[in-house]
């Protein structure tokens, strides 16, 4: 008997395994008998590793690729039911997707958990233990991506056909590593030990163009016609990944796109001893794909990213038009009635002015026809408010790298003026104001005004961000067109945010209401008649401690710091930036920290400040901003006379993994951005959900969840979008609240004379200096409104059972927060994307 010979038994008698080989399929059975037997083939013919070396990661593996088997299956019964009834599919189209570990996500959704802990177990495996091997893909960053993610998740759930497409990045942003305070980003290697998840299709691909010129030309009917003479190609090769929705054989795709040299080896060069040269087309190529976010600081990092956007748009299109033509043998003219192709922010709005080059350049179609095709088809989700993120490409680079898309933008340009110039006569400012090309700090394209000028739909992603839009960035576009506005509150899937990550909360809630809520989440508005049951509120609390317990266990081992789970967890986790605020939330700490060693008497309600996310490398206020939160804490940690009533964590690394442990933790959600700046959130969300109070400002979602939730169950603070304005217009002086804040005064006197850096006065001035002479986030002026409210959250913390009433009616109120509204309303509003049922 050799190695392989002894992977391990399926553990069935023969009698019983010839029955079960009978009735279910090793491939796709979903019986643990017929998983167990699918891992146990997987060990031994996929995976190929002798019994005696197997390790829980090889588990992890065989199985997953066990359920992408199952999956597989409904990905083609459903691929061909939409080809066969001709109907219509979305295309999301995002440069990221931040799909978190997959593999618990997948068995939630097929209903197969309990048959993998069963199929383990009889293997001798833990399933947890198994389920925590899986590496999470490093295909997003922060909210922009999970967004994405949530939404394939939905629209799979709710039957309509989809695909998302987007970039398969080698290596993630970055690991987050705390090296004496300092972030220190490591290489996310995450595709080090494979991807199981993922389908090779080194048979779908695609060139891609760029750089060198265009040449005019007649054609054989002697019409004028344009040819793109590239400098460069580039090959695109598909990977798929089967998209699994919950309860029901609907299985889309994401399709992710992989840069290939056209030709990978120049036997030449290399018999002449130019190593280098044999594989200098092939490095090149792939480095286009081989990290998310490269730094755009220099220009070539400008326009490394401009490639990676165009490369992977350039794919997709193709690839839709492929489907068009190849499998559903239908006229290009419909592709409005067979795809919706939506734009996730500016990053693929080049895609208006690629497919128009391949209507016009390559299919030969009159350029009003394309256009009303083009236009048709498009819609555009924007999601920031901020001008420096809003996409904007110098003119000169452009014109290098695309230099067919620039005539056609300039083309779309000029007769988007003439439509304006003709609705608004004489207005020269709105010219300039609407033009794709910019004129400030040199001339530059406008991707968000492409977008909009290219798509029949343009949305906002919470009720205010969609306002402030038609008001300000995209203020003369709705005055233009008031028709193709909307909005769409952005939405987060109960599946992973509730039921995976908060197992303790899934079964009360079974329990309690039915399970019915996973798919409608409206229905934990049941749960309000229960707030007045003692022993219900009683089941809440040891709910939330056990999760609390779980996260302090984590903490513990990545930081060494001890929390105490009957403490207020208090929990800001989002990416680093001054317009999130973690800075405020450092001040209330300081704010604390300076009351107890002024009065040694001084007795508060113990919480612990919990702290994660990344800063960008380059931004150098938000890494000292996380230096800052590691030194308070430090300070904190270890002083006797504070750490009775005060901690603070700063967890590393966070992620889509990670946050499975902390939103059900969260007493309180910090969501304290300067009015008028987050366009949505979605931790927000998250937090809600899993029964978290909020204390925030009038900033994004933040205002539609205090409105379903009452305003007695929403800690609110700050200044409104209207009173920023008003400052900022009448000249903000951040001296003026300092000089009228005795408190204030001195939590910046400790923190920039040294007291949390060892007597160094240097460390935190820039971070000081900033907020005396500048502050452009208004963190001083809302100081005193969110140090008053935190006294209100203390308070209301030590009445524990208004608290848990409050903590019920926050979750049984959170319905409308689910990505599978969101994704109904894209459909229904938008799309024009229904439900097609899978049957197998």
């Amino acid at each position: 008997m050799t190695d392989l010979d002894q992977t391990p038994s399926d553990g069935l008698s023969p009698t019983s395994a010839a029955r079960s080989e009978l009735s279910e399929h090793s491939r796709t059975g979903m019986s643990a008998a017929a998983l167990q037997r699918a891992i146990t083939d997987h060990l031994r013919y996929s995976i190929g590793r002798p019994a005696a070396a197997l390790r829980p990661v090889h588990y992890y593996r065989a199985l997953a690729l066990a359920v992408r088997d199952r999956m597989q299956d409904r990905r083609a019964a459903s691929t061909q039911v939409s080809l066969d009834l001709g109907r219509k599919v979305t295309c999301y189209l995002s440069a990221e997707f931040l799909m978190g570990p997959q593999l618990g996500n997948n068995l939630l959704n097929l209903r197969m958990e309990r048959d993998a802990r069963a199929a383990l177990a009889a293997m001798g495996q833990n399933y947890d233990e198994v389920l925590a091997c899986e590496e999470e893909p490093g295909l997003g960053n922060g909210g922009l991506g999970r967004l994405a993610a949530c939404y394939l998740d939905s629209l799979a759930t709710l039957e309509r056909p989809a695909i998302g497409y987007g970039i398969r990045y080698e290596f993630g942003i970055f690991d987050q590593e705390i090296h004496d305070g300092w972030q220190v980003e490591q290489t996310d290697n995450w595709l080090d030990s494979g991807n199981p998840w993922e389908i090779p299709k080194p048979d779908v691909n695609y060139l891609v163009k760029w750089g060198g010129h265009t040449e005019r030309y007649t054609d054989d009917a002697g019409h004028e016609r344009v040819r793109w003479v590239p400098g460069m190609m580039l090959k695109g090769v598909a990977y798929d990944t089967p998209i699994q929705g919950y309860g029901v054989n609907t299985c889309n795709v994401l399709t992710l796109w992989s840069a290939r040299a056209v030709k990978s080896f120049a036997l030449d060069a290399f018999n002449t001893g130019d190593y280098y040269k044999a594989v200098e087309d092939e490095v090149t190529s792939e480095t286009v794909t081989k990290v998310l976010y490269p730094n755009d600081e220099p220009e070539a990092g400008k326009r490394l990213r401009l490639l990676q956007q165009h490369f992977f748009v350039s794919c997709s299109l193709q690839h839709v038009l492929h489907i068009m033509d190849d499998l559903a043998d239908v006229s290009v003219q419909e592709l409005p009635q067979r795809f919706a192709l939506q734009l996730n922010d500016t990053h693929p709005s080049i895609g208006v002015a690629e497919l128009m080059r391949l209507l016009v350049d390559e299919r030969h179609l009159e350029w009003e026809d394309a256009w009303e095709i083009t236009v048709a088809t498009f819609g555009y989700t924007n999601h920031t408010l901020l001008p420096e993120a809003l996409e904007r490409w110098p003119l000169e680079m452009f014109a290098q790298s695309l230099p067919r898309h620039l005539e056609i933008i300039y083309e779309i340009n000029r007769c988007f003026l003439d439509e304006v110039r003709a609705r608004f006569p004489g207005d020269e400012d709105r010219l300039r104001r609407m033009s794709l090309i910019g004129e400030d700090g040199g001339k530059n394209v406008r991707m968000a005004h492409l977008a909009t000028v290219g798509s029949h739909a343009i949305n906002g992603v919470a009720a205010l961000h969609s306002d402030l839009l038609k008001i300000s960035v995209l203020k003369d576009f709705y005055e233009m067109w008031p028709e193709r506005f909307s909005n769409k509150t952005n939405g987060v899937t109960p599946r992973r945010f509730v039921a995976l990550a908060n197992p303790g909360l899934r079964e009360l809630l079974d329990r309690t209401i039915g399970d019915g809520w996973l798919t409608d989440l409206g229905r934990l508005r049941g749960l309000e008649q229960y707030v007045d049951d003692a022993s219900f509120r009683q089941q809440w609390r040891d709910v939330k401690r056990s999760n609390k317990a779980r996260l302090a266990a984590y903490i513990r081992s990545v930081t060494g710091v001890e929390l105490k789970a009957d403490w207020m967890f208090d929990i800001q986790v989002k990416r680093i930036h001054e317009y999130k605020r973690q800075h405020l939330n450092v001040l209330h700490i300081v704010t604390l920290y300076h009351r107890l060693k002024q009065n040694p008497g001084l007795s508060i309600p113990p919480r612990a400040f919990i702290f994660g996310g990344k800063a960008a490398p380059g931004y150098f206020i938000a890494k000292r901003i996380i230096k800052l939160i590691n030194a308070v804490g430090q300070t904190i940690n270890a002083d006797p006379e504070v750490n009775r009533f005060l901690k603070v964590a700063f967890i590393p690394n966070f992620n889509v993994q990670n946050a499975h442990l902390i939103y059900p933790a969260a007493d309180l959600s910090e969501q304290i951005s300067t009015a008028g700046k987050e366009a949505s959130g979605t931790g927000n969300m998250k937090f809600m959900m899993n029964g978290a109070l909020t204390i925030g400002t009038l900033d994004g979602a933040n205002v539609e969840m205090r409105e379903e939730v009452g305003a007695e169950n929403f800690f609110l603070f700050g200044l409104t979008v209207q009173e920023v304005e008003a400052l900022k217009a009448t000249g903000y002086r951040p001296a003026d609240y300092i000089d009228a804040n005795e408190e204030l005064r001195a939590v910046l006197d400790l923190i920039g004379g040294g007291t949390f850096s060892n007597g160094d006065s240097e460390v935190f001035r820039p971070l000081v200096d900033n907020l005396r002479y500048d502050d452009p986030f208004l963190v001083l002026a809302d100081y005193a409104a969110y140090v008053q409210c935190q006294d209100q959250v203390s308070a209301a913390w030590q009445d524990k059972d208004a608290w848990t009433k409050m903590s019920i009616l926050n979750t049984a109120r959170s319905g409308k927060f689910s990505s599978d509204r969101a994704i109904a309303e894209y459909c229904d509003d938008i799309w024009n994307v229904w439900p097609l049922t899978v049957k197998m």
